[in-house]
């Protein structure tokens, strides 16, 4: 590598890593707060917290990596022109398209190596923050009880109004949905009011209701006993509740239950899930469309209209208060009534089947863009790398003001590009491949254009064909007056 060669990569390197560093930053800042019901009140140890933004580093990568490129390269290059150091090498004869070269290089492997960590890092972290915060849900809640939500505590879920008093023990419109042995929610319990007797932290949580009433669906032997008691109802003035929390201190965080989803899978096991999603989709419309076909015959139904259509148009014309007076016009209201019924039942169906192929198709479009992003990242980073590269030369600007600007509206509309196409491919309002390329493709022309324009030694954007004819025209009106 030459002289000039390493000292433009060691400037642009320094400014990278120190980017990069502030943006990872700011980024785990906003995830900690993103998070923080997650983490808060549970009596986790600094080491926990630490392991659990560790693990979610990694998904930062694919937004912070771009945006420290994309601000480096402008920073930079606008530093080499502002300091004349560009004036410097064209006079030398060296260009500003020699001057990317090294860099470009140093790009691509970085793209290279974005695609690799995003195919083992990523998943692997995506793994293990998805497990722990699963596993986090399930520990000791220090704020085992929050307003307006339902709560989760062994077979129970609890909902509350309001909390109040010393320390929040009091409780105002309290619902209960308690499980039985078959894990069937067929417990329910209202109560105006209810009071915290013990400590959040303890095994145990004592729970007094006051004013309410406990709901019971009763499992009768057959039938009949089942419709003649149906639930039974039992109101209380005060009702004593103890919850037994021992299970969520007796919770593993190690423990990795979940290693399956599309976040978690490996470019090889994208593409056998999506063969398989694919196959198990057509496989299901094809037996719904057999299914369907065999049950509603289309020849039938236009043979008995056809048959009936007479003897439907003599009921028409006759008087309506005279309409079901013989048993053939009876017949044929009966006839329409249950058809009517039919189509009813036909059109629920295929609503049903429609959601059920929208679920699918979904999961189908999500695992083809996880897939895809771990190529986009590659390309991403190049062409940003060009952009930012070629405005700083342009703009000769190489501080925090102008280009720092620059930078973030250039990476907003790259960012929002991508998550509203994204956002569209998940309905299959757009193709899944399209929503994943659009934002990447959008850069290309933008990339092409700037590098052309810098290394020519133009500005941004040519105004000669309106400013020139403009002052053509005010030339020739002043000269003429004179």
């Amino acid at each position: 590598m030459k002289i000039l060669d390493r000292y433009i990569v060691q400037q642009y390197l320094i400014r990278l890593v120190s980017i990069f560093a502030i943006c990872m930053l700011i980024f785990v800042v906003q995830t900690f707060w993103l998070y923080i019901d997650d983490l808060a009140g549970k009596g986790l140890d600094f080491e926990t917290i630490f392991k659990f933004l560790i693990y979610f580093i990694p998904k930062l990568i694919p937004i912070v990596l771009p945006l420290s490129i994309l601000l480096s390269s402008l920073m930079t290059f606008g530093s080499l022109a502002e300091n004349y150091e560009f004036a410097a090498m064209k006079s030398t004869g060296i260009s500003l398209v020699r001057c990317m070269t090294a860099l470009f290089i140093v790009h691509l492997f970085i793209g290279v190596g974005s695609y690799y960590f995003s195919n083992y890092v990523i998943t692997s972290g995506e793994v293990k923050s998805y497990n722990l915060r699963r596993n986090l849900a399930k520990l000791k809640p220090a704020i085992a009880i929050r307003e307006g939500v339902f709560n989760d505590l062994g077979q129970m879920s609890i909902k509350v109004k309001r909390k109040y008093g010393e320390n929040k023990r009091l409780l105002e419109d309290v619902i209960i949905h308690e499980k039985t042995d078959d894990y069937k929610n067929r417990i329910v319990i209202k109560a105006k009011n209810g009071e915290l007797k013990s400590k959040t932290t303890d095994a145990t949580l004592q729970l007094v209701l006051y004013d309410g009433n406990r709901y019971e669906e009763i499992l009768g032997k057959n039938f009949e006993e089942r419709s003649r008691f149906p639930h039974a109802k039992v109101h209380f003035e005060e009702y004593v509740m103890n919850i037994d929390l021992s299970q969520f201190n007796n919770v593993d965080l190690n423990e990795q239950q979940y290693t399956t989803t599309y976040r978690m899978q490996k470019v090889s096991q994208l593409r056998t899930s999506i063969d398989t999603l694919e196959r198990d989709l057509s496989k299901q419309r094809k037996v719904f469309s057999d299914n369907f076909n065999k049950k509603h015959y289309a020849s039938e139904l236009n043979a008995t209209i056809e048959k009936d259509t007479f003897q439907i148009d003599s009921v028409l014309k006759a008087n309506l208060l005279n309409i079901i007076k013989t048993d053939e016009n009876f017949e044929i209201i009966r006839i329409v009534e249950s058809s009517s019924s039919d189509l009813g039942g036909i059109i629920r169906s295929l609503e049903n089947k429609k959601k059920t192929y929208f679920t699918f198709q979904k999961a189908i479009n999500l695992h083809k863009m996880i897939l895809l992003e771990k190529f986009t990242l590659i390309f991403s980073c190049i062409f940003l790398f060009l952009i930012g590269a070629s405005l700083g030369a342009i703009i000769k600007k190489g501080g925090l003001g102008l280009p720092l600007v620059l930078s973030i509206i250039i990476f907003l509309c790259y960012h929002y590009i991508g998550i509203f196409a994204k956002n569209a491919s998940e309905d299959n309002s757009i193709n899944p491949i399209l929503a994943s390329w659009i934002s990447t493709m959008v850069l290309v022309p933008v990339a092409i254009y700037l590098t052309k324009r810098a290394s020519s030694d133009e500005g941004l954007v040519n105004l000669d064909f309106i400013i020139v004819p403009v002052q053509k025209l005010y030339s020739k009106f002043m000269g003429s007056k004179s």
